[in-house]
């Protein structure tokens, strides 16, 4: 692999380039699988989908494995002079091999070939509102993630081991002094939206029915408007709105149209476009090393909820899409812009997590938590799942599930073996209040440039900031590299006191 000037330059960390390319090549193959497992493949194709899966999950450890592979990365540990990207390389491969190292290749597989069956289990389940169909297979998926974070190992909680897997530092002590901090002022701001009467509970833009066909109009031109580059992405539809990446040059985004509220189409859309952009704009000349992606799922969905939340549910771009809705779905001609906003942004407690408002959506978070922390460590088991859930949506939330469809079984991720993921949600939404914060004062204004359909400069700000350096720094280092602080609660306390206490003084 030739130097490439000021990235990779160090002969021993070109020599890790070019062994590592085929484990990259691997995991652009399973990352088509995975899209097309969502997409496009029939139903009878799950059992050897889950054979290959499983079979390339530990093909994968191996490669990672490899002794020269090693022997490449120790040697690269104890070199001076080695520049950031460098450094990136030797820290994100030394965490790989560790990783690798610790867990036994046969539960590699297994938690591989589980997950591909759960996904067809849990979707089956969710149809039927059926908990009972699924229960077993969350039973052995909890079963093996609870000895792969034995494996791990850990100093205080065995769940600290799992959400380090999608947020790398994460610790149980970090999340409960976020969930800490931001809960009692989330409350306090819901009691006073509830009193105000600006942000409604209900809007009957809920009720009315749309076109599929239009909707879909809409996304795309909405997609259009934000930058999203269509000979580097596609848009498609599955169960649950997703983002999946092959590299910088082929970055994928799913939606789901459902008929009526269109902004749950609008939103989700929206939302899988910040997690595109966060792909697509990281610095070509990381493709196909280890730096390419995104840093950590925390700093990833700081990216999807800042589209989604801080840019989509504002007034400046209700505003700047009512003409395109009007002219698309037409049925919004009878609500004027600040209307629509209302609409946008209404505030009222729900089941369903993804259909959530921003104000409620932590909770949702808080409350998956807190079953995952229990189900790791044996204290909630797998059988009382359906009931606790009910009782703590209602006890936090406000609101109790009408079926296991609305409440347990409403998520995807358990069935992907995604335990320790639920928690950099909020983690994003903290973050992202914080782009909001140093968006603002960078760019001069940033809702001048919504109102204005200015999303370049907005885009330049993230890839400049965040976007260009893929995981080279850890999530903490790049957040404080970026922003200026590390994670900071209380800029989200700061965010959504001004959105729903100051703003609607305003309109």
């Amino acid at each position: 692999m030739k130097p490439v000037p000021g990235v990779f330059e160090n002969p021993v960390i070109l020599e890790i380039l070019e062994r590592y390319r085929v484990v990259w090549a691997l995991g652009h193959a399973a990352s088509l699988m995975s899209w097309d497992s969502e997409t496009y493949m029939p139903p009878g194709g799950v059992e050897e989908r889950a054979l290959a899966r499983g079979e390339l999950a530990r093909l994968r450890q191996r490669l990672i494995l490899d002794p020269e592979l090693v022997k490449l990365v120790e040697k690269a540990e104890g070199l001076e002079g080695l520049n950031d990207y460098e450094r990136g390389v030797v820290r994100v491969l030394s965490r790989a091999i560790r990783i690798a190292r610790s867990i036994p290749p046969e539960l590699v597989a297994e938690e591989a070939r589980l997950s591909e069956e759960a996904r067809r289990a849990w979707r089956e389940a969710r149809e039927r509102s059926d908990f009972s169909s699924f229960k077993p297979y969350l039973e052995r998926i909890v079963e093996v993630e609870r000895r792969k974070a034995e494996h791990l190992g850990y100093e205080d909680h065995p769940y600290d081991a799992l959400l380090d897997l999608y947020e790398e530092g994460l610790r149980v002590r970090d999340m409960d002094r976020y969930f800490q901090a931001i809960i009692p002022t989330t409350k306090a701001v819901l009691e006073r939206v509830r009193s105000g009467g600006f942000y409604p509970e209900r809007h009957p833009l809920e009720e009315v029915r749309y076109d599929a066909p239009a909707m879909e109009r809409v996304n795309r031109a909405v997609l259009d408007m934000l930058g999203y580059p269509w000979d580097r992405g596609r848009l498609d539809l599955s169960a649950h709105p997703f983002t999946i990446d092959m590299g910088v040059g082929d970055v994928r985004i799913t939606t789901r149209y459902e008929g009526y509220d269109f902004r749950r189409a609008l939103f989700s859309t929206i939302h899988e476009f910040g997690h595109a952009l966060y792909e697509l704009q990281v610095d070509e000349r990381l493709k196909a090393t280890p730096l390419v992606g995104g840093v950590s799922m925390g700093v990833h969905e700081s990216q999807s909820r800042f589209w989604e939340n801080v840019v989509g549910r504002s007034p400046a771009f209700a505003g700047l899409v009512k003409g395109l809705l009007d002219e698309n779905l037409g049925f919004t001609r009878d609500y004027d812009a600040v209307e629509l906003y209302r609409y946008f942004a209404l505030v009222r407690p729900i089941p369903i997590r993804v259909d959530s408002d921003e104000l409620t959506y932590n909770l949702h978070i808080y409350l998956r938590y807190e079953l995952e922390k229990g189900m790791i460590t044996g204290e909630v088991k797998v059988g009382e799942l359906s009931e606790l859930w009910n009782e703590m949506s209602e006890e936090l939330i406000g609101v109790r599930p009408r079926n296991d469809a609305e409440g347990v079984l409403q998520d995807i991720h358990w069935s992907m073996a995604s335990i320790g993921y639920f928690p950099t949600y909020t983690l994003g939404n903290l973050v992202a209040a914080m782009i909001w914060k140093a968006a603002d004062a960078s760019l001069g204004g940033l809702y001048r440039l919504v109102e204005e359909a200015r999303f370049s400069e907005v885009r330049e700000f993230l890839r400049e900031r965040i976007h260009r350096w893929g995981s080279t720094y850890e999530p903490k280092v790049l957040v404080e590299k970026a922003l200026g602080e590390p994670v900071n609660s209380e800029r989200f306390n700061e965010y959504i006191t001004w959105k729903y206490v100051e703003l609607p003084k305003r309109l």
